[in-house]
C-alpha cells in the first residue's frame, strides 16, 4: 500500500481533548511539511500494525494555531507516552474543517472512522 507520508517519533502528551470526545489520540511532534487534513493511516508500535484516523493541521474548532499530528488508533487502548512509533499516512479522506459545535465534530469523527475502516477493508495489499 502506497504511503503519502511517513512520520516517526516519540509519543508526547497532548491536551487530552480527543479522549474527552471519545477518540483518544496519540500525538507526535510534526517536523516535516504535510498537507493538513484527515488521513487513513497505519500506526506501528513494537512491530504491531494498527489502523488509525490521523489528523494533521491546526485545530480550528478550538481556535488553536499550532500545527500538529494526532492519530486515533482504532481498537487500541494502551498508554504509550514516550514510546517510539511510526505513522504512515496512506490516503487523505477530507480537508481540515472548523465545526460549529463539539457535537458536529464528534459526528464527523465517527463518519471519518467508518470511512477509514471501509477504505482498509477494501484496500488489501
Amino acid at each position: 500500500m502506497d504511503a503519502l507520508y511517513t512520520i516517526t517519533g516519540t509519543v508526547v502528551e497532548g491536551k487530552k481533548r480527543g479522549k474527552d470526545l471519545g477518540f483518544p489520540t496519540i500525538n507526535l511532534v510534526l517536523n516535516q511539511p504535510i498537507e493538513s487534513g484527515i488521513y487513513a493511516s497505519h500506526v506501528y508500535i513494537d512491530k504491531n500494525e494498527y489502523i488509525a484516523a490521523s489528523f494533521v493541521g491546526e485545530v480550528k474548532t478550538f481556535g488553536e494555531n499550532d500545527y500538529k499530528l494526532e492519530s486515533y488508533i482504532m481498537d487500541f487502548d494502551q498508554n504509550i507516552y514516550g514510546k517510539n512509533v511510526k505513522i504512515v499516512l496512506h490516503k487523505k479522506i477530507r480537508d481540515n474543517m472548523k465545526f460549529d459545535s463539539v457535537n458536529d465534530l464528534i459526528k464527523q469523527i465517527k463518519e471519518d472512522v467508518s470511512n477509514i475502516r471501509t477504505y482498509f477493508a477494501h484496500s488489501k495489499n
